[in-house]
């Protein structure tokens, strides 16, 4: 079966392929049309599909629209149910609803040749738990949790993994939401709702959770499965914050707060789930997944042996959970995520035309990671753009940016590269061997999505990546899946005696990460980086604003 996965009618709109069960392709449309989280997440765009990324999808494996076996679309407007009836303030969501039940004929018009009869309706959330109990690798018969903002009438689901079938055990529905009250935390503090609740999460560490009595009252677990969540005062609470306001520690605290109130639902919920099913593996999925702190409480203190989080956690994961929904319905057998690197790619000789097209300086050293070991040692920060792009919010070696992890004040020099806020931290990359003896936490952990407590002995020596509560969330490096990255570990753990490297995504604020070499280009050329190691290319900066003519690999 050949199957397309679109994700569209919320937010981060992304496309999927999936042949004969396995994933192909995954990608965000973001990436190609160059607007953060490819639109807002509002009635009035909920019509937008993810265009060029779907096209890339089929291009990727030689595909035209007619050849689909099928399209999954995840959202299923038969199952919706008016706003106001489910306690939420949103007077044009029907509008959603028009355009989910018209999404046919819209993706017969984005992909001439489309027959819209192959198009199939997938609950949210059962695209979302698909996309982790499917997606990931050894989980077998297994648990799944998803929570988020909103799907059809639910904001979560409990549910499991038998067979190659998913059976739901419990959705909470709407008003009550864990994803829509830390949006609205983060519209109050100041932040985008729908796209910055990252950073609640880490201005969470700089507070304490005084308020946590107060808001038990309007978050709470209600012992069955499901919980409590609506109409939090944060007013009451604290002050708003303006977007270009300085944050107090009012502000501070009540994150804090907020972060462990939804600690404490999320182990009663995973608790519950493990009572009804006695699997060792959950896995987890939704936007309240990419909460990096949570899971690792989730792993430390909940009931499962093992604990696996979608690397594309968001809504865009929908994309790929719902093909791969459709394909195990269908008797394929649906097949783990190969590795979170299922984007675009570019040859050699690509990126080579590339350079000389945009008339930059270049050279093509023996070895590029040696090379860019070499620049980190003497405390250089190097744009790295390699291999196929990453599905889902985080760098994790194919498009980064690189530091020296040993210099404090590297912290405060990337987040002014990136024009982000100070507060928020970068991360290590690892290798898997050398993880244990610094990090402690659940490992392997390849999709920095836990948190880990960084070694007394080795917080001084790695103080660029210690997050201000002594934590840090880690990216592990398996040799035989990135081996370049890890023998750029190696050559410059060689060159420094530290393992460990400054990885943090390649964008600057407000920007999707960079995709395609003009992205690279373009980011390279606007940021104090001194390195683009671009495929096996070395474009450096000091080479490039002396003006010398470009030179061929």
């Amino acid at each position: 079966m050949r199957i397309l996965g679109i994700n569209a009618l919320f937010h981060d709109p992304a496309a999927a392929l999936v042949i004969d069960g396995r994933t192909v392709a995954a990608a965000e449309e973001e990436r190609f049309t160059r607007r953060k989280h490819g639109k807002r997440p509002v009635p009035f765009a909920a019509w937008e599909l993810p265009e060029k990324a779907a096209a890339w999808c089929l291009r990727r494996a030689g595909l035209r629209p007619q050849d689909l076996d099928a399209v999954a679309y995840s959202y299923d407007p038969g199952l919706a149910r008016p706003a106001s009836s489910m306690g939420l303030d949103d007077p044009w969501d029907h509008l959603r609803q028009s355009y989910a039940r018209e999404a046919p004929g819209f993706l017969r018009a984005a992909l001439p040749g489309l027959d819209p009869a192959v198009v199939r309706f997938v609950p949210h959330h059962m695209a979302h738990a698909a996309s982790s109990a499917f997606g990931a690798p050894d989980a077998g018969d297994s648990s799944v949790l998803v929570l988020d903002g909103r799907g059809e009438r639910a904001s979560h689901l409990a549910a499991r993994r038998v067979g190659d079938r998913l059976e739901p055990l419990y959705a909470q529905e709407l008003p009550h939401s864990l994803g829509l009250v830390y949006e609205e935390l983060t519209d109050h503090l100041g932040f985008l709702r729908s796209s910055d609740e990252f950073k609640v999460m880490a201005l969470a560490s700089h507070g304490t959770p005084r308020m946590l009595p107060e808001l038990r009252r309007h978050v709470c677990p209600t012992g069955d499965g499901g919980f409590r969540a609506t109409a939090v005062p944060w007013h009451d609470l604290c002050a708003p914050r303006g977007a270009d306001e300085p944050w107090t520690q009012d502000h501070a605290d009540v994150a804090a707060s907020a972060q462990a109130v939804l600690e404490e639902t999320l182990l009663d919920l995973v608790r519950w789930l493990h009572g009804k099913t006695h699997h060792s593996v959950l896995t987890l999925a939704g936007g309240v997944a990419l909460n990096c702190v949570a899971n690792s409480r989730i792993a430390r203190e909940g009931p499962f042996s093992r604990v696996w989080v979608q690397p594309a956690a968001g809504d865009a994961g929908t994309a790929l959970g719902g093909a791969l929904l459709l394909a195990a319905g269908q008797g394929d057998d649906p097949q783990p995520m190969p590795g979170a690197d299922l984007g675009r790619d570019w040859s050699d000789a690509e990126l080579g035309a590339w350079l000389k097209t945009a008339a930059v300086p270049f050279d093509r050293p023996p070895d590029i990671a040696a090379t860019v070991a070499e620049v980190l040692a003497d405390n250089g920060i190097v744009a790295w753009f390699q291999g196929r792009s990453e599905y889902g919010p985080r760098a994790l070696g194919h498009r980064s940016l690189l530091a020296h992890p040993g210099h404090a004040g590297n912290l405060e020099r990337l987040n002014d590269v990136k024009g982000r806020e100070q507060f928020r931290p970068v991360a290590p990359m690892v290798l898997a061997d050398r993880a244990p003896e610094i990090f402690d936490g659940p490992l392997p952990s390849p999709y920095m999505l836990f948190v880990h407590d960084v070694a007394e002995n080795w917080r001084e020596r790695i103080p660029a990546v210690v997050h201000v509560d002594g934590t840090a969330r880690i990216q592990t490096v398996d040799p035989d899946a990135e081996p370049l990255v890890a023998r750029m570990l190696g050559a410059f753990e060689r060159l420094t005696g530290l393992p460990v490297v400054v990885n943090t995504s390649l964008n600057t604020a407000g920007r999707p990460m960079v995709d395609d070499p003009r992205d690279a280009l373009e980011c390279f050329g606007s940021s104090p980086v001194d390195l683009l190691a671009i495929g096996p290319y070395a474009v450096r900066r000091g080479d490039l604003f002396r003006g010398s003519g470009g030179r061929a690999a």
